[in-house]
């Protein structure tokens, strides 16, 4: 039996942590909950405020060409903006991961609001080294993918959240995810190091 087909027998949890869980046609896939509405407010907030400034920087140029101090200051401020709600923007951590059976990859991706900037990294399930439970200090749970990447001459260990903030509470589930995927990548048999 392939474990493709363990999954569909053995249906996987819909949630766990701040992931929502399920399996489509030879996939399993993995994806972050959505932001709050006030964290996501937060950088479109910012944006719409560096488009005022940008709009009124242009036009104190058409009005007065001859002072440039506020309009420098409002291109200024824009771009300060522009860079505060990118960097919350990555804060809020969305992501995805797809386990594809059929190719024997995993694909990760970190989601922005931007689709150009969506990072993706897909790695065949051979270069997964490890799945690890880690506990953070809040006493929440994650489970993070350790896998080597690049050419074969200089190959680097690498590890990657797949999910966070699993509660206490969640242990059996947490545990049930874990040896689904320690299963899915073939490695051998052993507890979770975080507990």
């Amino acid at each position: 039996m392939s474990f493709a087909d363990a999954l569909v027998e053995n249906r996987i949890p819909p949630r766990v942590g701040d992931v929502r869980l399920r399996y489509d046609e030879g996939r399993m896939l993995g994806e972050s909950l959505p932001p709050s509405v006030g964290q996501r407010l937060v950088p479109e907030l910012c944006l719409l405020l560096a488009a005022t400034c940008a709009v009124g920087s242009l036009t104190l140029l058409v009005v007065s060409p001859s002072h440039y101090g506020a309009p420098v200051a409002l291109g200024v401020g824009a771009a300060v903006l522009i860079g505060y709600a990118l960097r919350r923007e990555a804060r809020l951590g969305r992501r995805r991961f797809v386990l594809h059976f059929a190719t024997e990859t995993l694909r990760m991706e970190r989601l922005t609001w931007a689709p150009s900037a969506t990072r993706t990294e897909t790695v065949p399930f051979d270069d997964v080294t490890a799945v690890e439970v880690v506990q953070r200090p809040s006493g929440h749970y994650a489970i993070l993918v350790s896998y080597t990447s690049g050419p074969k001459e200089r190959r680097e260990a690498r590890r990657q959240v797949l999910v966070e903030q699993i509660r206490p509470s969640e242990a059996e589930t947490l545990h049930r995810v874990w040896r689904m995927l320690h299963n899915a990548f073939g490695l051998k048999a052993s507890e979770p190091s975080g507990g």
